[in-house]
């Protein structure tokens, strides 16, 4: 898998994190760098670690999964790009806002609720544990794939929590859009890739 392909789903994955950091500080008015780097880091290992699980459980199949792994990319990307459209309007800023971990009786805390944390990283990397099938037939770039996926989705977490911070209540643009966007398009790429273009040089 080409390095384009796997930042472009490092990037998608990396959306759903991208929107709760966003919603969850959209109630600051303060941005703290080591704190948000606390939490981005967490959010990056749920994110690069889940596929490892995907892909583990898919060991068993590789041989089958390999002669339709372009099909399994296409239809579970298509699946989380969608899954992604749907969800979109729970995870504005202005949809959670009210829900802030970040405020207590009307003020600020620099704490960190790693409970609340830990769940919504976990919640946020269940469709990359799925996505951790597509990557069976290239065992030999796995932990270059999981550490781009983590790294990517630690730097645009912390960028979406300052984001948040500063302009969340009037940011209205949802980032699930961009990521169900890229997901079904590099999906649509590596299908395209196996079967059009193969065809096509062997013709």
């Amino acid at each position: 898998m080409d390095y384009f392909s796997i930042i472009l789903i490092a990037f998608g994955l990396a959306m759903d994190s991208v929107a709760v950091c966003m919603s969850q500080s959209a109630c600051r008015s303060i941005f703290i760098v080591q704190r948000s780097i606390k939490i981005a880091i967490v959010f990056g290992l749920f994110q690069g670690l889940m596929p490892l699980a995907g892909y583990l459980s898919g060991m068993g199949f590789a041989a089958w999964i390999e002669r339709f792994d372009h099909w399994f990319a296409f239809i579970i990307l298509g699946i989380i790009g969608i899954k992604m459209f749907m969800e979109q309007d729970a995870s504005t800023p202005d949809s959670s806002a009210g829900s802030c971990e970040c405020t207590c009786n009307g003020h600020q805390r620099d704490s960190i609720d790693w409970k609340k944390v830990v769940a919504l990283s976990f919640a946020t990397s269940i469709d990359a544990m799925v996505t951790g099938l597509i990557f069976v037939p290239f065992p030999e770039q796995l932990f270059r794939i999981l550490f781009i996926i983590a790294l990517t989705t630690v730097i645009l977490s912390f960028t979406g929590m300052y984001v948040g911070t500063y302009f969340g209540r009037q940011l209205k643009f949802n980032m699930n859009t961009v990521g169900g966007i890229i997901l079904i398009a590099i999906g649509s790429k590596i299908l395209l890739e196996h079967t059009v273009l193969r065809a096509a040089s062997l013709g």
